[in-house]
């Protein structure tokens, strides 16, 4: 009996120590409990319905209190060793620093949140900032967390910085190209989630759907997602098509080859069966009165039309074309309009349009486009002008037939 009284004696202790930690860590899980559990969830219709990063931050931020409480009471507890307290209290009060950096981390997404309902957002989106923002409260409380445990000051750690400056600017290298990348194209409004950008060399050719620190993303025509690194935006070149939708137009610009050898003059009974087009009327006749008025002045008793000034079918079909496209509903107005001539080659005649649709809207522009390029089409034979076309493996087999159909025959090589 006196030996298990010695025991009992020997381990109370022990058991004060840990019917002390057992009654904290009641105490801390209960208020946890209370504070998660219960408070939190009866405020929870009165917070932000429309997401979750609130209640969050709320859940991080009610995990202090419990923190507090074993960080102050594990002093209370009955005869625990000194180092013990010391190592539990340090580990509380980083937790406590861990917790307030996550409900400032999360408090700073829910407040990007709220920004991003605002229209103002598209053309200046903050997630970049915000992510900075984050990674230096996330950072600080890293130097606060290990000063907390290791029972330093903070400034022992800050002071040791310099030594590893390089580092560090190796391993944060991207996030500060990104971060000075971030900012230029904030500051300087060069690119908006929901503008269309090409960067043939990272495949991308869509709409940007999002704007971060690091990368943005962008969403192909082809519902494939492209990642860019945010900085590569700025060291390499790309192209925004914003600028043609807040114009309201889209650029047609397309040629036309024509056979060389269908260009000619015009004669006068031509001229007179293209007056029929109404809208080349104003055309003939302002420029067969040129025409004729040059001729009477430059050429006063010359009989040879060789030196006299005609019109041609090619220019009469430019002139054509051009009224047309000014005709057409389609066609902006306000934008370029010009139809040209490039320099001739071996493909033909190049005719140019160059004009501009009333919409930006891709499956319309490419409806407008076609019906305009039928049109022209389908109107050459009536300028006595052929499109240009090389010759397939069928012209040649026709080709070959109508000579063989004619008894012609190649003469013999010598």
């Amino acid at each position: 009996m006196e030996q298990l009284q010695t025991f009992f004696a020997q381990q109370v202790p022990w058991v004060q120590s840990l019917i002390g930690l057992a009654l904290l860590a009641i105490a801390a899980l209960a208020i946890n409990f209370l504070l998660k559990r219960v408070i939190l969830r009866a405020a929870a219709p009165y917070l932000d319905t429309q997401t979750l990063t609130s209640d969050k931050a709320a859940a991080w931020l009610a995990t202090v209190i419990p923190l507090v409480i074993v960080s102050r009471g594990i002093h209370y507890v009955p005869n625990l060793y000194p180092e013990v307290a010391i190592v539990i209290t340090n580990v509380a009060r980083a937790l406590i620093v861990f917790s307030i950096a996550m409900a400032i981390a999360k408090g700073l997404t829910y407040l990007n949140e709220l920004y991003e309902r605002q229209p103002r957002s598209r053309n200046r989106p903050i997630k970049g900032f915000v992510q900075v923002v984050k990674i230096l409260v996330l950072c600080g409380a890293a130097i606060v967390m290990i000063s907390v445990l290791i029972d330093e000051s903070p400034l022992l750690l800050l002071s040791g910085l310099g030594a590893i400056t390089a580092v560090l600017l190796l391993v944060f290298k991207d996030t500060i190209l990104s971060l000075v990348a971030s900012v230029q194209l904030t500051t300087q409004d060069m690119l908006r989630v929901g503008d269309w950008i090409e960067m043939p060399g990272m495949s991308a050719d869509g709409d940007v759907i999002d704007i971060s620190l690091h990368t943005v993303k962008v969403q192909n025509f082809d519902k494939t997602i492209t990642t860019i690194p945010t900085h590569r935006l700025v060291s390499d070149s790309y192209r925004n098509w914003r600028g043609m939708r807040e114009a309201g137009g889209r650029r047609i610009k397309r040629s036309i080859h024509i056979d060389q050898n269908a260009i000619r003059f015009l004669s006068d009974d031509e001229v007179a069966d293209l007056a029929k087009f109404r809208i080349l009327e104003p055309y003939l006749a302002a420029k067969r009165a040129g025409i004729a008025d040059w001729n009477a002045s430059e050429l006063e008793g010359e009989t040879s039309p060789v030196n006299a000034r005609r019109l041609t079918n090619i220019g009469t079909f430019r002139a054509y074309v051009i009224a047309y496209l000014q005709w057409h509903k389609r066609i902006g107005d306000g934008f370029t309009l010009l139809v040209r001539q490039l320099a001739p080659g071996a493909q033909g005649l190049p005719i140019e349009i160059y004009c501009f649709a009333d919409t930006t809207t891709w499956s319309e522009y490419e409806a407008i486009q076609a019906d305009i390029f039928d049109h022209l089409l389908a109107i050459l034979p009536e300028f006595d002008l052929r499109l240009f076309q090389e010759p397939s493996g069928r012209d040649l087999s026709q080709i070959g037939a109508h000579v063989a159909a004619s008894g012609e025959q190649c003469p013999d090589r010598q």
